[in-house]
């Protein structure tokens, strides 16, 4: 539903193509899911999309809930619509995940899916899937916290297998922060079997709504490491979604703990996606074959 030409005063980004469209030249903006392209991308444009919701947008940052729906499986439309569209012509990409996509037209289509608030404008416009690939990421690092949550992070450490990190009722300074939690991992796990035990545990104590996504984003990432063609091996997708799944136990850490912090999501995102995929599944029921294709 395009309305009549307008003429750019800003440039921004074709939402078709991604050529920048520039100062005085004319473009078409829909007036449903304000899309915006040049006139000649008109016709490569899907022939319908989402109308404008009648509730408000999402906000532009929140915590995971914030986003999510009412009936579970509790994950985000706008995770789900990411990954059904990768899913769909991703998986024969070379670095999926870890190519990076136009920053630019990653803003744009974040900014485009947060105004719509659940009824989300169609992402096979998108030329480049990094772009998609780049919006999942974007809107997972701006939450207010990360999936694993602030309160939790120091037991997916624990869980994980960090023997030498005593955040979580262990005698260290953040440990006395969480002392409600100290009995839920035990200070020393011993091999691996106990660590999955331990890390299926502190699943199990997310907020339902992180626990839902996590579940969805965990069964998706096993589905493009098992990709011949992407070449985003379980160490490689640890070493992208790190940061942004596992983060910080706070929102401002200091630089050392940045850097301490990097091998330590590494190796808690490898253990969660070491997870057999029916413990995943078990989290979304039989609505997750509603979610995205299998």
């Amino acid at each position: 539903d395009p309305a009549p030409p307008l003429q750019v005063i800003r440039p921004e980004p074709c939402g078709v193509c991604g050529s920048r469209i520039r100062f005085g030249k004319a473009a078409i903006k829909c007036r449903q899911c304000q899309l915006l392209l040049h006139p000649k991308c008109r016709e490569q444009c899907p022939s319908t999309c989402t109308p404008r919701p009648r509730h408000h947008a999402w906000p532009c940052e929140g915590v995971l809930a914030d986003f999510a729906p009412s009936t579970p499986p509790l994950v985000p439309m706008l995770v789900v619509q990411c990954v059904t569209e990768v899913e769909t012509r991703g998986l024969t990409e070379t670095g999926l995940y870890r190519v990076p996509g136009a920053e630019q037209l990653v803003r744009e289509w974040k900014r485009r899916l947060l105004w719509a608030g659940g009824a989300l404008p169609g992402l096979s416009s998108v030329a480049d899937i990094h772009v998609v690939c780049g919006v999942l990421k974007d809107f997972l690092r701006g939450l207010k916290e990360p999936l694993v949550t602030f309160s939790l992070h120091p037991a997916f450490l624990q869980a994980a297998g960090e023997r030498g990190f005593q955040g979580w009722g262990g005698k260290g300074e953040e440990g006395l922060l969480f002392p409600q939690h100290s009995s839920l991992v035990p200070s020393d796990i011993p091999d691996d079997a106990a660590c999955d035990t331990a890390l299926r545990h502190v699943v199990s104590k997310l907020p339902p709504a992180n626990r839902d996504t996590l579940a969805f984003l965990m069964l998706h990432l096993l589905r493009v490491s098992h990709s011949p063609d992407c070449k985003m091996d379980v160490l490689n997708l640890s070493r992208v979604f790190g940061p942004t799944l596992v983060g910080h136990s706070s929102a401002n850490p200091t630089p050392l703990v940045i850097m301490e912090d990097t091998p330590r999501q590494c190796k808690v995102v490898a253990r969660l996606l070491s997870l057999p995929p029916d413990f995943w599944r078990g989290f979304l029921g039989t609505e997750q074959e509603n979610l995205v294709p299998m």
